[in-house]
């Protein structure tokens, strides 16, 4: 009991300094680090060592050293597969490859005449677009530019074109996502399968209802606020007429890593196993080649690649990082015993599995909401998913799947969501207007997600 009133104090303590923007980071770290510290004193028997690592001789130093395992472990693992993927992305959008693919998936929406059924459907090209586009603000900003006037001239409102816009990234879905390859490590199974099997299965299922949602969404809040659907004249001045557009064929370049992916695993040819990595780097190189033929130019092609390992930087500052600082939190809440006696209570309190599961959806939907970000929701809770769904006679990825994809979709109702303050200035209204519009399908997502993983479970 003493451990886990310790770790309800401390959990709530992060919560707080995390709404109030210290960052998260930092505040997971500490606290996890606290946390291995109080089991030196309240469960002195817990090992507090990372996996199989050997004492360092001294519990102070051991405190410390789990933080070098799990960074070890990590970086050489699950964070060299984020870190690829987003130097990947960040190639291709210095290329003018997303550019490209945006433009050709967003095209035959241009030639409709049906406002809002556009806005539905742009939901879901956007959602298809997210898996090679694994930045949910990186998508947003490309959409915006693009799709965003499209939508007004059609007559949409600016804040319904700017909340369809937001919601364009919540399933996390693909090899691509950084909590997708944590789901599938931590369930054990091949990316590739995961993605086939698991979150394609229930991801087409959230698609169609926030589809639908978004349709009712944006039509009810636009005729709340008295907006008439009058089509504009559309402008003879494109929007990036003054960049130099990438040929149309770059728009198949951001799917060779997928494609190779899914070929080259269990689901196809078995015989020959393709690493997300490999994939991410052959695409890359691929890319570069059409660089040089293009441009012609060797020594700007050269230069051009270094995007490709900011990228990989980038990743390893933002996401990969996140997930060691998360891993030492939830470490510590599971060695003072707060994991253990949730169990306890749950299997005492007649909990199943699919009880349990919901509870831990939604411990992850209001961090996501709290924090405005579905990643620090999901790392830091996604670690305990195996022991507890273990508890129970249950798979990991019964419980994973739904919280992965529900961190995801519950950032989307976050006023303090970077993607969400990105729109709503676009759409020139504040966040919490665009919440407004985005809690409906946000949440026919959620019940979807959740109802749909239990019941094929």
């Amino acid at each position: 009991m003493t451990g886990f009133l310790i770790g309800l104090v401390i959990t709530v303590v992060v919560a707080w300094l995390i709404i109030k923007k210290y960052q998260a980071h930092t505040v997971l770290l500490i606290a996890g680090l606290l946390l291995l510290s109080l089991t030196l004193l309240v469960q002195p028997e817990t090992s507090i060592l990372f996996k199989n690592a050997k004492s360092t001789g001294l519990s102070l130093f051991d405190i410390f050293d789990y933080v070098r395992g799990s960074l070890a472990y990590r970086a050489a693992g699950l964070g060299l597969i984020i870190m690829s993927a987003g130097g990947f992305a960040k190639y291709m959008d210095h290329i003018g490859a997303t550019d490209a693919m945006v433009d050709v998936a967003i095209r035959p929406l241009k030639l409709l005449n049906a406002p809002y059924v556009v806005l539905a459907l742009g939901y879901a090209v956007g959602q298809v677009l997210n898996i090679f586009i694994p930045s949910a603000a990186g998508l947003a900003m490309l959409l915006l530019v693009t799709f965003y006037p499209t939508l007004v001239r059609l007559g949409v409102s600016a804040a319904a074109a700017a909340a369809m816009i937001g919601t364009t990234a919540v399933l996390d879905l693909g090899p691509a996502s950084g909590a997708s390859n944590l789901a599938a490590k931590t369930s054990e199974l091949d990316v590739a399968v995961y993605f086939a099997q698991h979150q394609i299965p229930v991801g087409i299922a959230a698609i169609i209802v926030i589809s639908l949602l978004t349709y009712v969404s944006g039509r009810y809040f636009d005729g709340k606020a008295g907006h008439v659907a009058t089509a504009e004249e559309a402008s003879e001045v494109s929007e990036n007429e003054s960049i130099k557009r990438a040929p149309t064929f770059y728009a198949l370049l951001p799917i060779i890593p997928l494609s190779l992916i899914l070929i080259f695993s269990k689901l196809l040819v078995s015989s020959v196993k393709l690493n997300v990595v490999t994939a991410m780097i052959i695409g890359a190189l691929f890319a570069f080649v059409c660089e040089l033929i293009r441009h012609r130019n060797g020594k700007d092609a050269a230069k051009g690649f270094m995007a490709f390992f900011d990228g990989m930087g980038k990743m390893f500052a933002r996401i990969v990082s996140l997930i060691v600082c998360a891993e030492v939190f939830a470490a510590g809440l599971k060695t003072i015993g707060m994991v253990n006696f949730l169990i306890d209570a749950a299997q005492n309190a007649g909990f199943g599995i699919t009880a349990m599961t919901i509870v831990m959806c939604l411990m992850v939907t209001v961090i996501a909401v709290i924090t405005g970000s579905g990643n620090a929701a999901f790392f830091s809770f996604g670690h305990l998913a195996p022991n507890i769904a273990s508890s129970f006679g249950a798979t990991a990825v019964s419980m994973l799947l739904p919280m992965q994809l529900v961190a995801g979709l519950a950032r989307s109702m976050s006023p303090v969501a970077g993607v969400i303050i990105a729109v709503s200035d676009a759409g020139n209204c504040t966040p919490i207007d665009i919440v407004k519009r985005t809690a409906l399908p946000v949440v026919g997502g959620i019940v979807t997600v959740v109802l749909i993983s239990v019941i094929f479970a």
